[in-house]
């Protein structure tokens, strides 16, 4: 029998040839996404018995519209992500272009780590610090410590994608702005931001993601009038689950799944400009 020259060849270490790889890999994703699907499920059922399925109805999403601490949750999750995405965006835009830029400076290495080390470190940790640093100078916790908590947290996640899209950009750009004659903040305006604009929607819609899904952070330094949609949750669950808490946690489900298909389009994109041609 003659052999096809251009047949791929199976190497000893391909892990797709892995005995028991498929079913191993299949029961992780079922593990992982299954509860999920079932949750939406329950979600539309009309009966107030999570477990047991009688109709298909939409009842508890209306319920959940009508109720009045679930919008008011819903608007503080709103506020808090809107202002702490904007703000971490703006700063971690400033960071990126500093450190990006080709002045050496002692520590540069170092800053660029401790950039990153917040998304490493588990997130109770940042959180109890907090708490501890607002609570010694007399800070009432409520928004506004909820707000600047986000905005510390959620910096990395916006600073790490708008840095990456300043890696990617060409030097000579700002170089042949200068060689026409236009001034640095001139350069920055017309050339730098126009290209850096699909690393920060990036990084903004992550960072925005990061604060509506919050809630170690939200539960140490949150107070009265501060409840998002997260710790409404927490506590109707420690009552029991209910389909009002399924619709609840589905609609949240599905804003995030659309912010972060927002996000990878608009990382793809801005691949799809860097790529040949």
């Amino acid at each position: 029998m003659r052999l096809n020259p251009f047949r791929r060849r199976a190497f000893p270490g391909d892990a797709r040839h892995w005995p028991g790889l498929f079913t191993a890999t299949a029961i992780f994703f079922a593990y992982v996404y299954l509860p999920i699907l079932i949750l939406i499920a329950l979600s539309f059922n009309e009966n107030r018995t999570v477990t047991v399925w009688t109709a298909f109805s939409l009842d508890w999403y209306r319920m959940a519209f009508a109720n009045r601490d679930i919008v008011g949750a819903a608007t503080n999750s709103l506020i808090i992500a809107s202002v702490a995405s904007v703000s971490s965006t703006t700063l971690a835009t400033l960071a990126a272009l500093r450190m990006a830029s080709n002045d050496r400076f002692l520590g540069k290495t170092g800053i660029n780590a401790v950039f990153a080390l917040p998304i490493t470190v588990p997130e109770i940790v940042p959180a109890v610090a907090t708490l501890m640093f607002f609570a010694s100078l007399g800070f009432t916790f409520g928004l506004g410590t909820v707000i600047i908590g986000h905005i510390v947290f959620c910096i990395p996640f916006a600073y790490l994608p708008i840095r990456a899209r300043l890696e990617g950009m060409d030097p000579k750009m700002g170089e042949a702005a200068a060689d026409l004659y236009a001034n640095p903040v001139q350069a920055f305006w017309r050339v730098t931001l126009p290209q850096l604009i699909p690393g920060i929607l990036s990084g903004l819609v992550l960072a925005f993601i990061i604060s509506l899904d919050d809630f170690v952070t939200t539960f140490f330094l949150g107070g009265a009038g501060s409840t998002t949609l997260p710790i409404y949750i927490f506590g109707l669950v420690r009552t029991g689950v209910t389909p009002e808490v399924n619709a609840i946690s589905s609609l949240m489900l599905l804003l995030s799944l659309s912010l972060v298909s927002l996000s990878l389009f608009l990382g793809r994109d801005q691949n799809r400009k860097n790529g040949p041609g």
